[in-house]
C-alpha cells in the first residue's frame, strides 16, 4: 500500500494570489503617502501666503485719506491691496467716529496647473488728524 504524500508549501496559484494582494496594498499605501505629502506641501504654501498677508498689513498702522492702493512680488506670490472708507455712524447723539478704511489684501501662487490665492480684509483708521 502506498501512503499518500503530506502536501508541503504552496502552490504556484497561491503564491500568485498572495503577490498580487500585496502589490495592490503597497499600491495603495503608496498613494496615500504620496497625496499626505502633497497636502502637507501645499499647507505650507498657503501659511506662506497667509504670513506675507498679515506682514503686510502689519507694515502699516493707519491708511492715509486718500486709500492704500499696492501691489508687487515677493518669490512665487503676488499680492495686491486694496482700500477704501467704510462708512461710519454719524449723527447728534454719537460721537465724532474715527474715519475707518476696509482693507482687501490679496495673495496669489501657483500650485502645479492650480491658481491659488488667500484673501484676507480689515478696517484701518484713517491717519490721525487728517479729515476725508
Amino acid at each position: 500500500m502506498r501512503r499518500a504524500r503530506a502536501q508541503a508549501g504552496f502552490s504556484l496559484l497561491e503564491l500568485l494570489v498572495a503577490f498580487a494582494i500585496m502589490g495592490v496594498a503597497i499600491g495603495l499605501m503608496y498613494r496615500a503617502t504620496g497625496a499626505s505629502a502633497r497636502q502637507a506641501g501645499d499647507a505650507a504654501r498657503a501659511q506662506q501666503a497667509v504670513l506675507l498677508a498679515e506682514s503686510l498689513l502689519a507694515s502699516r498702522d493707519s491708511v492715509p485719506p486718500q486709500g492704500w492702493q499696492a501691489e508687487g512680488r515677493n518669490g512665487d506670490f503676488a499680492w495686491q491691496v486694496r482700500s477704501a472708507p467704510y462708512p461710519t455712524p454719524t449723527g447728534r447723539n454719537q460721537p465724532a467716529a474715527v474715519p475707518l478704511h476696509e482693507v482687501s489684501l490679496r495673495v496669489d501662487w501657483q500650485e502645479g496647473e492650480r491658481a491659488r490665492y488667500v484673501a484676507i480684509q480689515t478696517l484701518l483708521p484713517q491717519n490721525a488728524g487728517e479729515a476725508p
